[in-house]
């Protein structure tokens, strides 16, 4: 927004009304708001993330409606996508691991397509910048780690080897117990979240700036124009960082889950 009052004042020729920063962030309901007290209401990120959703399972319903022995370009791109994710899960896991190839298959798709949001024409903002969708996902993941930590493990047996890892003098767990149950129950979900949120808000910001930049600068006279310039020139590299972001978030949010999951499974792994 910097940009665009600097280009304003720079060049004289900018006429729009300029938005306060937190319209980035403010999405009013659309329809349904009346429902239930606002309880159902659906706004623009939510329209998104149904797209984003629909997009992805028509990708992956064609993709293996009819496999063939030797596949198309689409049925190879997600059998490769499903050997990456068997082998993630293999390496950190371990033989156990492969049960939970689905759910991580569907943290990788459902991130990535949502980031990709972030990007597509028309759209151009990820749901995974709303902090209810990262805050539901890294719920899930909580709860399936916990969850196969006490199947695995036993209810008591899993709390109190969080709490007392063995191996440590006794005198150390008045310290070593708040960290270790803090670390366990609270940062991981918070830090998984908080990873992806922020990654995706600084991600749409540079993104609009950098178009808003092109929008405010080319046109302005007389010298505004070679800002202008000089932000088209960068937007392919802004938008292919973006890009690279996209997908390493998908990765690391699937791969410290598949992480948190082998702790509980095998907490000598």
């Amino acid at each position: 927004m910097g940009l665009t009052l600097a280009a304003a004042e720079w060049g004289g020729e900018f006429d729009g009304a300029l938005d306060d920063i937190n319209a980035l962030f403010s999405f009013p309901a659309l329809f349904w708001q009346d429902v239930a007290g606002g309880l159902f209401a659906v706004n623009r990120t939510i329209l998104i993330a149904w797209f984003m959703t629909l997009v992805a399972m028509t990708i992956l319903v064609l993709a293996t409606r009819n496999p063939q022995v030797v596949p198309g370009k689409l049925q190879s791109v997600v059998e490769m996508l499903l050997e990456f994710i068997r082998g993630l899960a293999s390496d950190i896991i371990g033989p156990k691991g492969q049960r939970y190839v689905p759910l991580l298959t569907t943290f990788f798709v459902f991130i990535l397509f949502m980031n990709l949001a972030k990007l597509t024409p028309f759209l151009m903002l990820p749901p995974t910048s709303r902090i209810a969708f990262p805050l539901f996902l890294a719920g899930i993941a909580w709860l399936v780690y916990v969850g196969a930590g006490i199947k695995e493990q036993g209810f008591g047996h899993y709390f109190k080897e969080l709490a007392f890892p063995p191996g440590v003098p006794k005198a150390l767990y008045v310290l070593l117990t708040p960290i270790e149950l803090l670390s366990n129950l609270i940062l991981r979900p918070l830090t998984l979240m908080l990873r992806l949120f922020a990654n995706m808000v600084a991600g749409h910001i540079l993104v609009v700036i950098t178009l808003v930049a092109i929008h405010v600068f080319l046109p302005s006279m007389p010298f505004g124009w070679m800002v202008g310039v000089f932000a088209l020139v960068a937007a392919p590299l802004v938008f292919g960082f973006e890009l690279l972001i996209i997908g390493l978030q998908a990765y690391i949010f699937t791969m410290l889950a598949a992480v948190y999951i082998a702790s509980s499974v095998e907490p000598a792994h």
